[in-house]
């Protein structure tokens, strides 16, 4: 085994991304005495889906403009009821305050003639994005971090949760760098890993080659899912019509600013929105490609345009386009569909919570696309962010000083660690693009229950090759194989969440052709999985908590 290092902390959290970094800020907002402590896989400064910058907060009920009834009451509808009140109208009833904050940050937030914030429509009820000019976001935010006095654990990835008596009592990680074991004891522990987003595999093969960010494995899923928290939303396989060949965002950016989405034919498609679920019914029923048409625009508003995606989203795309000749006063945008993929700030997948981002496990919270607060985007990464750190730091003093499990320790190392111990030949990039080509054969849309059955028995064919056949050689690689072992995971407990929901729901999120129809009176709730005492996947179901339309 590696060499071991031992840390303590009231608050470990797990992910450094937009969510880790905000809650990591809150808690020493309320605590700075407090021992917080970060886990982040990549470099603080960089990483998460945020990485850059962002152009807007998606949502944001402005004071006197729209309201968090209205924003909840457009989200069920968009989540076909599937959605709790309480999460989502705690993120929307604090959205304000939050861009007061980041404006106090630094962050600008432009104004129109009359001195209001500029609010676009992408919703079908009001306009809650308001529109922002943070390209550098990220890296304040790991600076307002790192100055707080925060314990940054970099290149760490987590491999367990670590639970006593039925509570999280901590978390194990792998140094990608050194090959170190860490273990940290915490009082609280916050979940912030993202999403799944190398699910299936994109249309280019390239296994990175993601519209979210690619270090986003499942982690969070997988390990809740072992340590027993209960999951939710695992049927809902995300898809987007996004920039074919990169898989960038734009259609945020340019339709509320007047661009238009069409068909080959040139017909406009859902006009006054983002109709995500409009385009890709035209992949579904074999009329694809769609475009984004931006050339009736006036010159200064594709400027700002390119302004927005060349230096905040993706600042890449200046390059791409160029070399493509691709100019957007002339040429329309190809659009092709991502890549499928788990994720709660752009889907429903993640961790059950309530209001007050506490799991279903004590001692253990959830921010971010890891939890099932449906399209939360930004603003629930930084809401949820805020909403576990206060809930942590208000149980601090409640909770004794955590002791470990040894045996759990020296088990999760040794499962941390397994390929080093064999004989295995099969390449690992090898291996994943063969998983993940699989996921797209068997577990996302158009789903049956031949296929869903296929997904599982080929799930649990391929643990055991992923456990004995796969060659690894060094620190790096052995944090490759356990992002593999989380993607596989996560396929598998979305394969049986899909067979359990015998209907369709959400466009082709969900699309049954076995049961193509969407069935409210025995299906109006959610799938709740989790794992049973014997090991085996238990899913339930679990009425929506108010707001129901």
């Amino acid at each position: 085994m590696a060499a071991r290092t031992g840390l303590e902390a009231d608050i470990l959290i797990i992910g450094g991304g937009s969510a880790g970094c905000m809650a990591a800020i809150r808690a020493k907002e309320l605590r700075p005495d407090a021992k917080v402590v970060i886990f982040e896989k990549g470099q603080i400064q960089r990483s998460g889906s945020l990485c850059c910058g962002m152009d807007g907060l998606n949502i944001v009920a402005v004071p006197g403009k729209d309201s968090p009834e209205l924003y909840v009451e457009d989200s069920t509808i968009y989540a076909e009821g599937i959605e709790d009140y309480g999460p989502s109208y705690r993120m929307a009833e604090r959205s304000y305050e939050l861009m007061l904050k980041l404006e106090r940050w630094g962050m600008h937030f432009p104004k129109d003639k009359d001195g209001e914030y500029t609010r676009l429509k992408v919703h079908h009820r009001g306009k809650f994005l308001v529109a922002m000019d943070a390209p550098q976001l990220k890296t304040m935010l790991a600076d307002k971090v790192l100055k707080a006095g925060v314990t940054v654990v970099n290149r760490t990835s987590a491999t367990g949760l670590l639970t006593k008596d039925g509570r999280v009592v901590g978390a194990t990680g792998l140094n990608l760098r050194t090959g170190e074991f860490v273990v940290c004891k915490a009082k609280a522990v916050i979940l912030t890993t993202g999403g799944c987003a190398r699910f299936g595999l994109p249309n280019s093969g390239y296994l990175f080659g993601t519209y979210d960010f690619p270090g986003n494995t499942g982690d969070g899923y997988a390990l809740a899912y072992q340590a027993g928290a209960q999951l939710t939303g695992l049927e809902c396989t995300v898809v987007y019509p996004l920039i074919k060949d990169l898989e960038a965002p734009l259609m945020y950016i340019i339709l509320p600013r007047g661009g238009v989405a069409v068909n080959v034919e040139g017909k406009p498609l859902g006009e006054g929105q983002v109709p995500h679920k409009l385009l890709m019914k035209e992949y579904q029923e074999g009329r694809g490609p769609v475009f984004v048409k931006m050339t009736h625009l006036s010159e200064d508003k594709i400027r700002e345009i390119e302004s927005i995606l060349f230096t905040t989203e993706r600042p890449v795309q200046k390059r791409f386009f160029e070399q493509r000749g691709i100019d957007f006063r002339k040429d329309l945008i190809e659009l092709w569909p991502t890549e499928y993929y788990l994720c709660g700030g752009h889907g429903h997948t993640g961790l059950v919570i309530n209001e007050k981002a506490e799991s279903s496990l004590p001692g253990l919270y959830a921010a971010g696309d890891v939890a099932n607060v449906p399209r939360q985007h930004l603003t629930g990464a930084f809401v949820f962010g805020e909403v576990s750190a206060e809930g942590a730091i208000d149980s601090l003093d409640k909770t004794p000083q955590p002791s470990i499990d040894e045996s759990q320790v020296k088990e999760i190392e040794a499962n941390t660690y397994l390929p080093l111990q064999g004989q295995g030949k099969v390449d690992l990039s090898t291996f994943e693009y063969k998983l993940r080509r699989l996921i797209n054969d068997y577990a996302v849309p158009p789903k049956n229950s031949y296929k869903l059955s296929q997904a599982v028995e080929w799930m649990d064919k391929l643990e055991s090759a992923w456990k004995t056949e796969v060659k690894v050689s060094d620190s790096h690689e052995l944090g490759h194989w356990n992002e593999v072992g989380h993607i596989l995971s996560c396929a598998r407990l979305s394969a049986q969440a899909s067979l359990e929901r015998k209907e369709s729901r959400w466009g082709l999120w969900h699309y049954r052709s076995d049961y193509p129809e969407r069935n409210d009176a025995e299906f109006l709730k959610h799938l709740v999985v989790q794992k049973g005492e014997d090991g085996s996947t238990k899913i339930t179901s679990k009425p929506i908590q108010g707001g129901v339309l």
